[in-house]
Order: C-alpha cells, then structure tokens, then sequence
C-alpha cells in the first residue's frame, strides 16, 4: 500500500517584508510546531520518501523544520503547489507516489483540507471524522491516508498540534 502524509504549513506571520503573501515566513510557534509534527510523525513510522513542498516561504520553513526528523527524505519544491486547488494536489501525490511508497505533501488551506474531506468521504470514514476535518483543519496539522492497489483511500490518521 502506498501512503500519502498531507502537512499543512505551520502558523506564519501575519505580513511579509516585502507585503507578498508568498514571502510570508513562519511565527516562532510555527517553527515549532512544524518541528513537532514531523518528530510525532516519525515517532509513528510515517516517513517520506519524497516530500512536495510548495515554495512560499512558509511551506519552505515548515519543511526546514519537519526535515529535521526525515534525514533520508528527499525534496522537491513546487511552485504549483502554492494555493493549490485538492485537484492540482491530488494530482501531485498520484505522480509521486507512482514511483514512491510515501509522499508528503507540505502546503496549504483550502486545498488541503478539501483533499482531506474528499479521501475521508472516499475511503468510507465515519461521519464523525469527516465533520472534524470539515470543521478544523489548523497550521501544522496532517493528514495520513493510505492506498490499496485500486487507489482507494484509508483513513491512517489526522494530526492536530498541541496548543
């Protein structure tokens, strides 16, 4: 089975320097609560093998401090992956996970959580964890699914950070 980890980028500041959205780095609690996530993913067995990451600064900065925990997880910066739609990122994990057991997708809201609500739905998950994941879906949070060889979704986890 192949398994799909999707991190949302931990909370950023409010503005940039430069007043770009995409140049907007992440708050000192999103460091640390990025760092936090990819160890209590690890902790898990939930590594990697290649993580798509989008490349506005904040996704960047959470991959800087997730990575930590994933030595042997190789990279890769997408530019389509900032505010993509769940299509663009659904479509991103499928071409990765052809040639990967485990992809992590590092990026953001709304296309995220939409993705998560969508496999939820697919794989059959209780109505309970589908309303949660509707309902909150925060900075630094991650989804876990797994893939059955016709590509159907399980549910394996959904991460909130301790606040």
């Amino acid at each position: 089975m192949d398994r799909l980890i999707l991190l949302r980028h931990g909370k950023a500041e409010p503005d940039s320097v430069s007043g770009d959205d995409f140049d907007r780095r992440l708050a000192p609690r999103g460091v640390r609560e990025s760092a936090d996530m990819g160890a209590r993913l690890c902790d898990m067995g939930f590594a990697p093998d290649v993580a798509l990451v989008s490349t506005a600064a904040r996704a960047r900065g959470t991959w800087e401090a997730a990575s930590v925990a994933f030595p042997n997880t190789r990279p890769s910066f997408e530019a389509h992956l900032y505010h993509a739609d769940s299509a663009t990122i659904r479509d991103a994990a499928r071409g990765a996970l052809a040639s990967c057991a485990t992809v992590m997708i590092v990026g953001h809201n709304p296309g995220l959580q939409e993705l998560t609500v969508q496999l939820l739905r697919e794989g059959s998950a209780p109505a309970g964890l589908i309303a949660k994941a509707q309902r909150d879906f925060p900075t630094a949070c991650a989804a876990v699914f797994l893939f059955d060889d016709n590509g159907r979704p399980q549910f394996d986890g959904l991460f909130i950070p301790e606040r």
